[in-house]
Formats: structure tokens, sequence, C-alpha cells
């Protein structure tokens, strides 16, 4: 089998500093840790003449201030923005009026289903809603830049809307939240879905020697990551395998399971991680491994199939 990924918390977020990555990429890290964010949403300038700006982040004087230091009075033509949760994409429309550059990427939020009837969505409140994208990108799309080209590779599944971007000709992937160093994603529904996001790392992997390193939307580098990506599906599988005993050993409700299987985890993120239960429920009851009455909800009952 392979191995589960080895995450790090070493990371300097050097907040406002402009910090080179590599070769004509800089990274901004926005002041807005928490729980979910780790040290705080990176933003990425790409280029050298032109820029393209990666993630523009959340809405905030500082940061804005940052990026356009970091920029420097040179032309910006793009603005890419991997998905519409707020502490990565409402930036765009400040830095759109400051540079006059286009935003480009994802489109504009919306959840992987429909809400059931009766059901409330829990990360209503971190959605970016007043998005509009100047142009939404699909998988494959390219972007052509004075002195850099990327391609737009479709990852949904941390939302329905998320995109990761290749550097062409460096090996370099700005994967926003799907694939980050720091931590697993959260994928809640109905914003996100389970499927979706398996069938993104299997995208990813199916990139195996084009890739060499990821520029995550939080935390360091990941480097090696093919490896890591089969590490992550290697993760997924062993919660679903943990859920599925919880299940069968008579843990009826999504609270439960989380009590058991995420009892070493920071009480702060159990609201998450029973979204994320619900995730693999959901696609674990499409599947027929487990029966549940009406839709799967995160204060539904379940029992093995």
């Amino acid at each position: 089998m392979t191995p589960t990924p080895s995450f790090s918390l070493a990371f300097d977020p050097r907040h406002g500093e402009p910090v080179a990555v590599a070769d004509t990429v800089v990274r901004v890290t926005a002041d807005n840790p928490s729980a979910f964010t780790f040290h705080g949403t990176n933003s990425y300038i790409v280029g050298s003449q032109t820029l393209a700006v990666i993630d523009p982040g959340p809405e905030s004087e500082p940061h804005l201030a940052a990026l356009v230091s970091a920029i420097g009075g040179r032309p910006v033509s793009h603005i890419f923005v991997t998905h519409t949760h707020a502490d990565h994409s409402p930036l765009a429309r400040r830095l759109r009026d400051e540079t006059g550059a286009r935003i480009v990427g994802a489109a504009a939020h919306h959840a992987a289903r429909e809400l059931h009837i009766g059901e409330l969505n829990p990360l209503d409140a971190a959605a970016d809603r007043a998005h509009e994208p100047d142009r939404v990108l699909g998988h494959g799309d390219i972007v052509d830049g004075d002195d850099w080209q990327i391609e737009t590779i479709a990852t949904p599944g941390h939302t329905a809307n998320h995109l990761a971007f290749a550097l062409s000709d460096t090996g370099l992937v700005f994967t926003g939240d799907h694939v980050m160093g720091w931590a697993t994603s959260i994928v809640a529904p109905p914003d996100g879905a389970m499927a979706d996001y398996m069938a993104s790392l299997d995208t990813m992997v199916a990139r195996a020697g084009a890739d060499r390193r990821y520029l995550p939307g939080h935390g360091g580098t990941v480097d090696n990551p093919i490896a890591f990506v089969r590490g992550l599906k290697t993760h997924r599988k062993m919660r679903e395998r943990a859920i599925l005993e919880r299940v069968r050993a008579g843990d009826a409700t999504i609270p439960a399971m989380v009590a058991n299987i995420y009892r070493d985890t920071d009480p702060r993120l159990h609201g998450a991680a029973g979204l994320s239960v619900l995730a693999h429920l959901e696609d674990m009851v499409a599947r027929g491994l487990v029966e549940t009455d009406g839709p799967p909800a995160i204060d539904g009952r379940f029992r093995p199939a």
C-alpha cells in the first residue's frame, strides 16, 4: 500500500513580505491565520515583465498594500483565482481596480449539488458570492503572458469550481486548496464532493512526469508531488474504511463517528471533520456500501448496506 503523506508544519509566512519561491515566482502570505488557513493565504506573483497574480486573497487593506508593493509598478495582465472561498478570491476585485488586470479562472461560486429539503449550507459564509470573473477557465485552457504561460487543471472537490494552474515548462503547479503540505483539504457538502475530489487526485497523478513541485494556497511547497498525491489517496481510503468500521460497530450518527475517528484532532475542526465524514458517506451511499433513510444528511442515521 502507498504510504500516507508526511504533512509538515514547518513554514515561515513572513506576512506581507515578498518571498521568492522559484524563478520569477514570488509568494506574499496574507496575515489571516486560523485553524482552516494555517498561517494565512498564499498569493503568488508570476513573471518579470507583465505579471500574473494567483489567488489575491481575502478582503484586506494590508494585504492589498503588500501585493501592490511587491508588484512594484509593473503591469499586471491577469488575476487568477483557484476557487471562490473568502480567503482566496475577494481581493481580486480591488486588485483589478488597482491594476486594470482581468480576473480569470474559477467560475462564480456554486455548490456541487442542490440543497436537500430543509438542509442549510454550513459553509455559506465562507463563499465569495460576489465573484464575477472576466473569463472562466476550463480544463486545458491556456493563458499566455509576456514571459509565462499558465495551463488550467480542473480539480473540483474542495469546491465545485476549484482549479489548479500549471506554470508551463517549469514543473510548478499552483494547487490552491486541492493539495496542501500542512493538512488535508476540507471536502464539505454541498459545496464540495468526495467523488469529485478523488477523481481530481487522479487527474494530478496522471500528470506524473510533468510536475515537480506544488505551490499551495496555504503553507509551504510540496516536493515529490505525485508520491504525495498517491499518499493523499491512501489517506482518504483509510478514512473511508475507518468510517465503514464505525458504522458496522454501531455508530449510527456522524457526531459519534467524529468522536471516535478524530479524537486526536483539534476540537475547533470537529465541525469540519463532520462535514468531511458526510462527504465520505455521500459517496459510500452512492456506491452501495452504507444505507440511510432519504438523502445522506449531517443529522442522519446510517447503517451498513
